[in-house]
């Protein structure tokens, strides 16, 4: 005896109607906002001191924090391993995922790693445990950036984010968007400032102003420097990383409408740098400056576009030939003669790297220019036979991605890179 009709209709939206929600909730859970913390479950390890050679090889770019630990970026999720020297990636120490936000950049300051999302969330973690330690909103990113399966230009070189020391010793983090940015404190997250753009934007012309705000980096007196294009000639801005308050709008003399402006004698992601280059599009004929506490200082020594500063000594390779001079007087330091053809790779405070034409890593004191190291940066059996990608230095290591030859630029991944462990990491 089956049902009347008026019930079998009523009993089939009911099961559709529960068969419908099942689906959406499945759905839900697969799609909603959602973030997974999988803080450490061992102890923190100690500093390492490796001796200097080759340490091992990854598949991804390393930012190595407080000596101890290795951080690395992939598409939606920050994660760490031990120990900072081990040869190969090891199994997550911790890990932070989110959805469906993507991870834009990482900075990291003594034991605190910074994350910036698509969404412009900032998430600070704990280095030692992996626990959130604070979140904050920001201004989404100007824009979306490619980057490759390494992760390098997320952790290695992050753009719209910053941290700087203020002179009170509080420390800031700062994102910058199309429209406004916002200043936080990296001990909390809690709000130090934000600043929106002083010029109303018709809709029409939106596009426009679009990254008309470039952020170049912090000095060492804890200002965050900015091109600002917006309305006018472009300037950069000099503005105090704990306060908001702007100190200067300086324009290099005899500088066009457009300015190309780049940090030099700068910490990873941008940091604590002491020099800067500005030139015109397109212009190879920079000039370069000193910074400090004031306005910036002509510095001659910094004119040419290969030069890096390190610890006020600028370091360029002139007719193949290491040149070390002051970067205050221009006065030259020292030259390392008679060495075989090099490069100049990366540089750290107390460290210059120069790569040779057979891929041997040089190191040298940058204040006397004496050899600190040298080796070849060969893991197991690759060879040496590639062409140097991005380089990274901090803490006494050096990253560097091997790209296969002839370098395509526009090959896929397994054409770009050298093999499926591309970074090379080596302690100087």
């Amino acid at each position: 005896m089956g049902f009347p009709k008026g019930r079998r209709r009523a009993a089939l939206a009911v099961t559709a109607l529960l068969a419908t929600a099942a689906v959406a909730a499945t759905v839900y859970r697969v799609l909603a906002p959602a973030e997974v913390s999988t803080p450490a479950r061992a102890g923190y390890p100690p500093a390492a001191s490796p001796v200097a050679g080759v340490v091992g090889r990854l598949p991804v770019a390393p930012l190595v924090v407080d000596g101890r630990l290795r951080v690395y970026a992939a598409h939606r999720q920050v994660y760490a391993d031990r120990p900072v020297d081990g040869r190969h990636r090891t199994t997550p120490y911790w890990s932070y995922r989110r959805w469906p936000a993507a991870l834009d950049g990482v900075v990291a300051s003594g034991t605190t790693v910074v994350t910036r999302w698509s969404d412009g969330r900032l998430v600070a973690l704990d280095a030692r445990s992996g626990r959130v330690a604070w979140q904050a909103d920001g201004p989404q990113p100007v824009r979306e950036r490619t980057v490759r399966r390494t992760g390098a230009a997320t952790v290695w070189d992050p753009r719209g984010i910053l941290v700087a020391r203020g002179a009170d010793g509080r420390q800031a983090v700062v994102a910058v968007g199309a429209e406004w940015m916002r200043a936080v404190d990296l001990a909390d997250g809690r709000e130090l400032w934000r600043s929106h753009l002083t010029v109303t934007v018709p809709p029409e012309d939106a596009d426009a102003f679009v990254g008309c705000r470039d952020a170049l980096g912090t000095t060492g007196s804890g200002q965050v420097m900015i091109v600002d294009s917006c309305v006018g000639p472009a300037v950069v801005e000099f503005r105090d990383a704990v306060t908001g308050a702007v100190s200067l709008r300086w324009r290099p003399p005899e500088a066009g409408d457009e300015l190309v402006a780049t940090p030099v004698g700068c910490g990873t992601g941008r940091t604590g740098c002491t020099g800067l280059r500005t030139a015109r599009p397109g212009d190879d004929a920079g000039r370069g400056w000193l910074l400090g506490d004031g306005g910036p200082v002509t510095a001659p020594a910094l004119d040419r576009p290969d030069t890096e500063l390190a610890s006020g000594t600028a370091v360029a390779v002139v007719d193949g030939v290491p040149v070390g001079r002051s970067a205050r007087t221009g006065a030259e330091l020292w030259r390392r003669a008679g060495l075989p053809q090099v490069r100049l790779l990366a540089v750290q405070p107390d460290r210059v790297h120069l790569l040779t034409e057979t891929n041997d890593l040089l190191t040298l004191d940058p204040a006397t220019g004496a050899q600190r190291s040298y080796f070849a940066l060969n893991a197991g059996s690759d060879g040496v036979g590639w062409a140097p990608g991005a380089a990274y230095a901090a803490g006494g290591f050096v990253a560097v991605e091997r790209l296969r030859e002839p370098v395509d630029p526009t090959g896929d991944d397994q054409r770009y890179y050298l093999t499926s462990e591309p970074v090379i990491l080596a302690a100087t």
